[in-house]
């Protein structure tokens, strides 16, 4: 008994595949609970989610606007996403912008921004392409991980439950297709002396980070300023949209979120770490979320349930395995430096710009949405009930991977008493 006993000690000494604990940042299950308090709040302070994609459909709006496309006719701009001012006059536009610059000014401070370059140029075109499938999918669904998971969840809405399946469906079939020669192309070994230069120069790196770190917080001033006039002059929604936008840049950068390596590594490395913190970030929005709507009498947000659920879904999960990020992880890797992760962004907005147009010239609305279903379980079976079921698939959820979580578990400890 003392053999296995050891080797449980050693795994936990030196494993970091706990949700509470991580070897770069902070740990993602805190990371994601603090996420899942601050959406609560965000809801209660604005009366809207904490959501990306509708945002980047009207920045698609303001682009083909610009080369001169009459978008006043398309349904999707009329009803669903609407095209109300420019994206610093309104919360989700200023929820994105803070987002970004808050990862930056997260990774400018931790040292983690250095301009970076795919080593294989057709990761150029794999990113376009899965932001494109990710975007549209993710505007047929009524939302991206963020607006039709992280937040939908919390909302009670059943189209968020059908989304997250199908996603999780998407992911498999898309780690399927990255596995492919065809997709992964040739695997070059890199020296370990190329680095960049900087690096090898312990001067050169000093005076990067402290340059880095100027500017970090040159930028954190720049965003205070902004944050004290809007709410000097009255407009204070744009104000609390540039407050929680910041919070949540960092709080993704630091905690490495991506909700693409959350479903990956349940696939490809059988690691439950990232999902185990989507299931506690989930769970705590859910708690927060529950007493906002108790406490203030406000109607939870409800989605259309149906087969543009389905599809949307599972595309959006193809789409962010293909490009290699979704939203959240796209963001903060676009602000660390990643050139390609911009791509993915550009493709995103085109997809999303594209369901948009398809909404009614290609009746994407009449044949996939029309007739689904609107069901939210804090209105059809009463606030407790509601509460007790949600909790209760997601501790579904949490169980549904402990083989996973326990294979990999038993390799490591393996793997750590045959090193002992």
């Amino acid at each position: 008994m003392s053999t296995p006993s050891r080797s449980l000690r050693s795994y936990d000494k030196k494993s970091y595949d706990a949700f509470y604990r991580t070897r770069v940042g902070l740990a993602p299950g805190p990371v994601f609970a603090v996420l899942g308090i601050l959406s609560g709040l965000y809801f209660l302070i604005t009366g809207t989610v904490w959501a990306v994609t509708g945002e980047f459909t009207r920045l698609g709006g303001h682009v083909v606007e610009a080369f001169g496309a009459d978008i006043k006719g398309w349904k999707y701009y009329a009803e669903v996403t609407k095209m109300q001012g420019n994206p610093l006059e309104r919360t989700d536009g200023w929820i994105v912008i803070a987002m970004l610059i808050g990862s930056l000014i997260a990774a400018l401070a931790a040292g983690d921004f250095r301009w970076r370059i795919p080593p294989l140029k057709r990761r150029w075109a794999q990113a376009l392409v899965g932001g494109i499938v990710a975007g549209f999918g993710a505007r047929l669904a009524y939302g991206c991980n963020l607006a039709a998971m992280f937040t939908g969840i919390p909302q009670f809405s059943l189209h968020a439950w059908i989304f997250t399946v199908m996603t999780a469906v998407g992911t498999w079939v898309g780690v399927q297709v990255i596995k492919q020669h065809w997709w992964r192309g040739p695997t070059r070994p890199r020296p370990a002396q190329a680095k960049d230069a900087a690096d090898a120069d312990a001067g050169a790196l000093r005076r990067r980070c402290i340059r880095h770190l100027v500017i970090a917080i040159g930028m954190c001033a720049v965003m205070a300023v902004v944050t004290i006039v809007y709410f000097m002059t009255g407009k204070n929604m744009l104000a609390a949209a540039v407050v929680f936008g910041l919070a949540f840049g960092i709080l993704i950068q630091r905690g490495q979120i991506c909700f693409t390596a959350a479903f990956r590594d349940l696939w490809v490395t059988k690691k439950t770490k990232l999902a185990d913190s989507l299931i506690i970030g989930l769970a705590a929005a859910v708690i927060v979320t529950f007493f906002v709507l108790l406490g203030t009498g406000m109607e939870p947000l409800t989605k259309p349930a149906g087969w543009g659920t389905v599809i949307g879904g599972f595309l959006f999960g193809l789409g962010i395995i293909m490009a290699g990020a979704c939203e959240t992880g796209m963001m903060y890797r676009a602000m660390e430096g990643q050139l390609v992760a911009w791509v993915a962004f550009a493709g995103n907005v085109i997809g999303a710009t594209v369901l948009a147009y398809g909404w009614d010239h290609w009746g994407v609305y009449d044949t996939l949405v029309a007739n689904s279903w609107k069901l939210n379980f804090y209105e059809s079976f009463g606030p407790w009930p509601a509460l007790a079921l949600t909790l209760a698939l997601l501790v579904g959820w949490w169980l549904l991977q402990a083989p996973r979580r326990g294979d990999r578990r038993a390799r490591l400890e393996s793997q750590y008493s045959r090193s002992a």
